[in-house]
Order: structure tokens, then C-alpha cells, then sequence
């Protein structure tokens, strides 16, 4: 079968096929010996940082590693400088993998990676994505996301979907109407799997359940589902599991790295441990031990032309006890640092406890659609909301009630009836935002 994936990556100058015997070579790495080899791998991506990266030396202090956990912690807004002043010797613009992340957690910045290090990204994503029995060259994609929205911006996404075997719903208008052209389309093509944002997935389970359509007896050709970017609540999954007729995978990445885990056919959440080193650090950035909820911080063991070295990405999780060397598993992703509300006691809470109480009590009835909740001042918070009908008072009182008993009491919410949704200029919903 003709490759055109493959050629479109290694046409544009990506070294595919050193990429995946790489991988293939890690991958075979017996448990033993995998410390060693991470233990390797990071201290050759530091001294390479530390001799030929200006940024990274100056941010360091110094030439040679001493002891790991002597590194400075990597954020974002370190990042935020213009890339040629953080790019590592022998390395322009024309010669590297050039991005920008999508800013969800606020702090939006170009990034870089060498080709080589673009490859194996590829290579991983590859590699595991055949756990389902899917190939990037020959299956062909339900693809929901975002698309740019100018012409040329447009036309130039549309023809990466062609070459990369892939049909995109554009979610930024998910009305009934445009949902119902959406079914035609499964009706009609056969994709054997769906990729994109969460939400809009969740958004597109919902209608089919209200029309009572299993998708996979329409679209029989469909294997799996994966979802990546928002957070995947249990009682979503179950919907989608049950409205498509197919299994559903969770996806967790960051552009700027790789998959950083991604769900294995026996149910956990695989960190990726062939190209990344995943740290959860405390608020003096030690270690936790497994089991623990810490920041979750990540080196990138390939990149050279661009330092990812113990970058803390804003995401909070919990390592599994079971978790090895070779085989990390993320128990759970508890989700962004810069997400916390704070309360009038003190206490701080995590933005999504309160979506997710919110949540079990405005969907009882599939009145609700969609909505995101705001902390405006210490003790007030506003839920916008998509919905059939208004919510009634009883509805309301339910939700202060479990919002008193899960977090305190004496919280004071506004609840406003929107058409749509505000969403990121690539279609993400920011479920919580603090405004303190």
C-alpha cells in the first residue's frame, strides 16, 4: 500500500524511518535495564543543553550537572522570549519544527523541535495508536477539532486532513442542524476512527442519544474512539462508550512534547517513557511518592534544539504505585495548577471539583448542553450555560446544596443562559477560569 503519511513527513524533511527503528530499539529495552537507559538519556540531553544553549546555561548557572534535582524547574513563562534566543547553536528556523502551543493554560509561546525529535513524536504516536489497530497511512479520520478560519489558514489544514487520511468537523458551531449533518456524514463514510477534543465529542454522544442512534450500527467500519486535550469524566465515557458502540480512549499531550499518556488496551493511562521523563513534584520541587498528587513536570529526552528540561507543564496528577521505570502509569490527571479556585476560609479547591459537582446534578435530565463555570470574586461564581430550557429554581438549589456539602458553604452562584459558548481560537472549552 502507498505510504502517503509516511512521504509527507519524510518529504518534509522528517527522518521517519530512523525514527521508528529508534523507537523499536528503546521499546525493546528490558525493564531491568531501562533506569540506566533514562538515566542516559538525561544526562546527555543536559550537557547538550548546557554546551550548546545559551538560554538554557544562563537559566541553569552553570556548566556541569552536579545532582538532577539541582535544575531549575522549566515554565512557561520563562519561555516566553523570542524563539531564536532560546534555540540551541547550529539550529535556525529553517532547519526545525516550528509551533506555537494553543495557550489553554494562559500562557501561549512558540517552541521548537529538531526533525529528528519531530520524527520519533510521529513514531510514538504511530506506535501506539496500532494498539487499535489503526495506521495513519491507510485509516481514515473523524477528525474534531478546531480549523483557522481565514482562507488561506483554511485551505492549507484541509490539505495536511487530505494527505494525513483525515475528514474534519469544524466544532466551533455545534447547533442540532450542524449535528444532524454531522450523522449524515458517518452514514456515508467510512472512518474506522474518531480523534479530537472531548467536549465536542461528548457534545456529539449527547445528540445521538437523544435520537437514540448507536453510531457503530451506522458506521460499521468505526474501531475507537480517542479523546485528548479537556479533561474525559467517568460518566462521559460511559456515554460515548454507549452512543458510539466502540472503545474510547483517553489521550493526554502537549504539543510542544509528545503523548504524554495514552490509555493501553488493558485500561491505564501509559506514560510515554521512550522519548519523555515524567517527574510529580511537590511545591518545593522534591518528588512525591507514587500515589501522590504533585505538579507534573517532564523532560523531553530527544529534543536538542529546543530545552524541555524539567518544564512544568500547569497540569496536576498522581503517579500509580504499580508504576515502573519502563511502564509509568498516570492514576490520574487532576487538572491545571492555574485552575484552582480559592475560597473565602482559605481553602483551595481545584476549578473542576466544583464543574464536577456542578455537573452529576444539571445533567440528570440531558437538559443542559454544555456549560463552563467563572470565579468572579472570592465568593461568587457565575455558570454559563447551553441548555433546551431555562434551569428552574429546584435544579438551582440542588447545586448550592452539593456545593455546600463537597466544598463550604455561604458560595454564591449566577447562572446565565448563553446561545454559545466562548472557546479558544482553536475550539477548546475552558470548563473553570478563576478570575481573582
Amino acid at each position: 500500500m502507498f505510504k502517503i503519511f509516511d512521504l509527507t513527513l519524510q518529504i518534509n524533511g522528517f527522518p521517519m524511518q530512523k525514527a521508528k527503528s529508534e523507537l523499536q530499539k528503546i521499546i525493546a529495552i528490558p525493564e531491568e535495564e531501562y533506569g540506566h537507559f533514562i538515566e542516559q538519556k538525561k544526562l546527555e540531553i543536559v550537557n547538550f543543553h548546557l554546551n550548546n544553549n545559551p538560554f538554557y546555561r544562563e537559566l541553569v548557572g552553570t556548566e556541569s550537572l552536579k545532582n538532577w534535582s539541582d535544575l531549575p524547574i522549566l515554565n512557561k513563562r520563562n519561555l516566553q522570549k523570542p524563539l531564536k534566543e532560546r534555540l540551541s547553536s547550529g539550529y535556525t528556523e529553517k532547519s526545525i519544527y516550528l509551533n506555537k502551543t494553543s495557550g489553554s493554560s494562559g500562557d501561549p509561546f512558540i517552541f521548537a523541535k529538531d526533525k529528528f525529535c519531530h520524527a520519533l513524536t510521529w513514531a510514538s504516536n504511530i506506535y501506539r495508536f496500532g494498539w487499535y489497530g489503526i495506521d495513519f497511512n491507510s485509516s481514515y479520520q473523524a477528525r474534531f477539532y478546531g480549523i483557522p478560519l481565514d482562507f488561506i489558514g483554511n485551505k492549507k489544514e484541509r490539505f495536511k486532513d487530505f494527505l494525513s487520511h483525515r475528514y474534519r468537523f469544524s466544532i466551533f458551531n455545534l447547533s442540532d442542524e450542524v449535528l444532524e449533518q454531522f450523522l449524515k456524514d458517518f452514514e456515508t463514510k467510512k472512518f474506522d476512527y474518531i480523534n479530537g477534543y472531548t467536549s465536542s465529542i461528548v457534545l456529539f454522544a449527547k445528540f445521538l442519544q437523544k435520537k437514540n442512534i448507536v453510531l457503530k450500527t451506522i458506521c460499521p467500519t468505526l474501531k475507537v474512539c480517542m479523546v485528548t486535550s479537556e479533561m474525559l469524566f467517568e460518566e462521559d465515557k460511559l456515554l460515548l462508550e454507549k452512543q458510539f458502540g466502540i472503545p474510547i480512549v483517553n489521550e493526554y499531550g502537549a504539543s510542544e512534547l509528545d503523548l504524554i499518556a495514552f490509555q493501553n488496551p488493558e485500561g491505564e493511562w501509559q506514560i510515554n517513557s521512550e522519548t519523555l521523563f515524567v517527574e510529580i513534584l511537590d511545591e518545593n520541587n522534591q518528588v512525591v511518592p507514587n500515589g501522590t498528587s504533585g505538579r507534573i513536570v517532564i523532560t523531553s529526552l530527544f529534543n536538542k534544539a529546543h530545552p524541555f528540561i524539567r518544564y512544568d507543564i500547569g497540569d496536576i496528577g498522581i503517579l500509580d504505585e504499580k508504576s515502573t521505570m519502563k511502564k509509568p502509569i498516570l492514576k490520574k490527571l487532576i487538572g491545571r495548577t492555574n485552575d484552582v479556585a480559592i475560597l473565602p476560609s482559605g481553602k483551595k479547591s481545584p476549578g473542576l471539583t466544583f464543574y464536577y459537582v456542578t455537573k452529576s446534578i444539571v445533567e440528570d435530565d440531558g437538559n443542559v448542553k454544555e456549560f463552563v463555570i467563572k470565579q468572579t470574586q472570592i465568593d461568587r461564581f457565575e455558570i454559563e450555560y447551553i441548555s433546551d430550557s431555562e434551569l428552574d429554581g429546584e435544579q438551582i438549589e440542588k447545586i448550592n446544596k452539593a456545593v455546600t456539602l463537597y466544598l463550604e458553604p455561604n458560595l454564591h452562584f449566577t447562572f446565565v443562559r448563553k446561545r454559545a459558548l466562548e472557546r479558544s481560537n482553536r475550539g477548546k472549552l475552558k470548563q473553570f477560569t478563576s478570575f481573582l
